[in-house]
């Protein structure tokens, strides 16, 4: 009877999973994201705009931005949709901000349908957009 019980039970997660990556195939393999972050400076400063971003998983290294310079990494989320908690430190002359740069369960539905997380960097704060043309101010330095 166990024999029979662990078989069910095999042959319906195997079901499962076919029938999961027939239905929405991106989702066995974790789903793409775009992230970029964007040096938004109006001020010809020419003093860069210093960015490191890592995860757990993935160090990106540091970059210094001049002024409409920009840092940009795809990630894949796994298939429970938990992982690639990907955090940045900025630094612009005497001011320092760390920030979620793309964030579970935050950023599932905020990226929109084209999965796009895009950050505009500004002298007063931190602007986000899914299309790089509508962008809201999410907070301040």
């Amino acid at each position: 009877m166990k024999i029979i019980n662990s078989i069910l039970l095999i042959c319906g997660l195997a079901f499962f999973v076919i029938f999961m990556s027939l239905l929405e195939p991106q989702n066995l393999l974790g789903t793409e994201y775009d992230v970029r972050v964007i040096n938004g400076f109006t001020n010809n400063s020419s003093l860069p705009l210093v960015i490191w971003c890592s995860s757990k998983e993935n160090d990106l290294g540091g970059r210094a931005l001049q002024e409409k310079d920009d840092f940009s990494w795809r990630l894949r989320t796994n298939f429970w949709g938990t992982s690639n908690h990907f955090v940045c430190t900025m630094k612009w002359d005497k001011k320092r901000k760390r920030f979620d740069a793309f964030k579970i369960p935050r950023d599932v539905q905020r990226c929109g349908p084209f999965r796009k997380c895009s950050w505009l960097v500004r002298e007063d704060g931190f602007y986000f957009s899914n299309d790089e043309v509508n962008w809201k101010k999410d907070f301040s330095w």
